[in-house]
């Protein structure tokens, strides 16, 4: 069996022409959608990060300002720069580039965050939105995983999906709103013992662990769907997931590559939370439209 690739820029390049509509209906109704991204330092992977998201929010309209701080930024300098965005009517939603020096506090810097602006779906108050199944804004790479399955037509109800990793940003996150969904959720992780046991009993396997080519051919159910969250760079300078691609792909029915899956709907799924966001402002969004689905 060969899989079929999901192609994650195709997918993400669809949702960002449905943002670009609804910025254009907002510019007309005179609120222009504007996203703070806020780095601290001078880490380079975090710049290269920032500078995609910038990049793909000017090419839909929305208005982006990078506000770059110096390492030794305090923890209350960078909490009352928050607050100030905070406070600001043309802000619609604010991102904390992760990681931070060592010397701040994230957690705190996140709550401090307006949960009206938290467009990447990590302040409490969102979480716990998640976790009820209330309307949220829900971290951006799990809810793009979910847009590619539902692009893809994979049924859930009634599935069993296991995530590898359970991490806050992605691996709890991803569980729920597979719950959510109707699938029987397994998470596994580092101190699971016989991975590949697990993992082989899953419908739908996402890996979110941050290990490069972990899951291999024989760890993955013949005709499951496979879904690589991972962006690992080996030693040879080379970009690879958490998946073993080329093993797992005579196996799986459909699978994500690295680059071009998950990626690109990360981002797509962050346009589609600050225009949702400015959406409100303007009070143009429907409860139905801040769920998942």
């Amino acid at each position: 069996m060969t899989a079929r690739l999901i192609d994650g820029r195709a997918v993400a390049q669809e949702l960002r022409a449905e943002e670009a509509v609804r910025v254009g209906r907002l510019r007309e109704a005179g609120v222009t959608p504007g996203l703070a991204v806020v780095i601290v330092g001078d880490n380079a992977a975090s710049k290269v990060y920032v500078r995609n998201k910038t990049l793909a929010c000017e090419a839909i309209g929305i208005v982006s300002h990078v506000h770059a701080l110096a390492e030794k930024t305090t923890q209350s300098q960078l909490v009352a720069f928050v607050r100030r965005l905070n406070e600001d009517p043309g802000v619609h939603g604010i991102l904390v580039q992760l990681p931070l020096p060592p010397h701040l506090d994230a957690r705190a810097v996140i709550e401090t965050v307006d949960p009206a602006k938290d467009v990447d779906g990590f302040h409490y108050h969102n979480i716990g939105a998640l976790v009820v199944g209330d309307p949220a804004f829900y971290p951006c790479t799990p809810w793009g995983v979910m847009k590619l399955l539902e692009h893809e037509s994979v049924t859930l109800e009634g599935r069993h999906a296991v995530v590898v990793g359970r991490s806050n940003i992605v691996g709890k996150p991803m569980a729920m709103m597979l719950l959510h969904a109707g699938a029987t959720v397994t998470v596994c992780h580092s101190k699971t013992p016989d991975l590949g046991a697990m993992t082989r009993q899953g419908d739908i396997v996402v890996a979110a662990v941050g290990q490069p080519l972990l899951l291999r051919g024989g760890m993955v159910k013949p005709g499951a769907v496979v879904i690589d969250v991972g962006v690992n760079r080996l030693p040879d300078g080379k970009l690879a997931g958490d998946v073993d691609f080329e093993s797992v792909s005579q196996v799986a029915s459909a699978i994500t590559p690295v680059p071009g899956g998950v990626g690109p709907m990360t981002i797509a799924m962050l346009l589609r939370n600050t225009v949702r966001s400015a959406e409100r402002v303007a009070g143009l969004a429907t409860r139905a439209e801040t769920r998942i689905a």
